[in-house]
C-alpha cells in the first residue's frame, strides 16, 4: 500500500470515527474507501468493524455525563444488541451480501422518516403517557424496543453503515428523554455491536482481517470519536436531526446506488 492510500484510510477513519459520533453511518465513508483501495467486500467489511471500536470507545467517553443519567436504559438495552450483533457477524460470514442489500435502504428510509416525525410522534407518545416526561430510565419496559433493538443489532453486525441512523429513528420515538441522552445510548449500543463482530471476525474470520487497514481506521476513528462527542454534545435538537437527516439520505441514496449497480 503506498502512503497516499495510507494517509485516504487514516483521514476516512477520522471522519467515520467524527460521524459515528454524532449521528452514525461512519462506514458509508470507510466502506467505499477501502473497496477503492482493492479490498474484498467482505474484507472491508471485516476490517472495518474492528478498526471503528477505537472510535466508539473515545465517542463513548466522551458522551459519559449523559450515560449516567441512563444506567437502567443500557441495561435493559445491551444484550439486544449483543445477540442480534452475533448473529448479524454469523449471517456475515454465511450468506451472501445481496441479502441484506434489498431490506438495508429500507430500514435506513424508514429511520429518516421516523427521525422527521420525531417531534409530532414523541409528542403524541408523551401525551398518551399523561404529558409526563419521565427520562429514558424511568420510563416503563417496552419489548417493542427491545426488539428493534435486537433486529438492529443484526443488521449491524452484518452490515455496520447507518446503524446509528436507525437506533436515533427508534429511540426518537420510543426513548423518553433528550435527543443527547438518546444519541449517548445510540454510541454505547454501536460500539457493543462493533465490538461483539469484531470478536467474532477475529475467531472465525481472522483470515479475513487486513491488520494495516484496521490500524489505520483506528487510529483515525479514536481522535475522530472524541472530536465526534466534543461537536456532538454542543448541537441544538434541531441541528443534530438535520444531520441525521441528510446523512440518512446519503446512506439511502449509497445503498440504493449498490443495489442498482450489483
Amino acid at each position: 500500500m503506498e502512503l497516499w492510500q495510507s494517509l485516504l484510510i487514516l483521514l476516512a477513519g477520522v471522519w467515520a470515527g467524527t460521524i459515528n459520533t454524532i449521528v452514525g453511518s461512519g462506514s458509508l465513508v470507510t466502506f467505499p474507501v477501502l473497496v477503492a483501495m482493492g479490498l474484498n467486500p467482505v474484507n472491508a467489511v471485516v476490517s472495518n468493524a474492528i478498526g471503528l471500536v477505537a472510535g466508539g470507545v473515545s465517542g463513548a467517553w466522551g458522551y459519559r455525563e449523559e450515560l449516567r443519567t441512563v444506567p437502567r436504559t443500557l441495561k435493559r438495552l445491551l444484550p439486544a444488541s449483543i445477540v442480534g450483533a452475533l448473529l448479524g457477524a454469523w449471517l456475515l460470514l454465511h450468506l451472501p451480501e445481496s441479502v441484506f442489500g434489498i431490506v438495508s435502504p429500507i430500514l435506513v428510509a424508514l429511520a429518516v422518516l421516523l427521525v422527521i416525525l420525531q417531534p409530532r410522534l414523541a409528542a403524541w407518545a408523551k401525551a398518551r403517557s399523561g404529558g409526563v416526561d419521565e427520562g429514558p430510565d424511568a420510563q416503563p419496559f417496552s419489548s417493542a424496543l427491545v426488539l428493534l433493538v435486537f433486529l438492529t443489532g443484526i443488521y449491524g453486525g452484518y452490515f455496520t453503515a447507518a446503524q446509528g441512523v436507525i437506533l436515533m429513528g427508534i429511540f426518537g420515538v420510543m426513548l423518553h428523554g433528550s435527543l443527547q441522552q438518546a444519541n449517548a445510548v445510540k454510541v454505547v449500543l454501536s460500539l457493543a455491536v462493533n465490538l461483539v463482530a469484531a470478536v467474532a471476525y477475529l475467531l472465525f474470520a481472522f483470515e479475513r482481517i487486513d491488520w494495516l487497514v484496521a490500524g489505520l481506521i483506528a487510529a483515525g476513528s479514536l481522535f475522530g470519536g472524541w472530536l465526534g462527542a466534543k461537536v456532538g454534545r454542543r448541537l441544538s435538537p434541531f441541528v443534530l436531526r438535520a444531520c441525521i437527516v441528510v446523512l440518512g439520505v446519503v446512506a439511502f441514496i449509497h445503498l440504493i446506488w449498490q443495489l442498482v449497480s450489483a
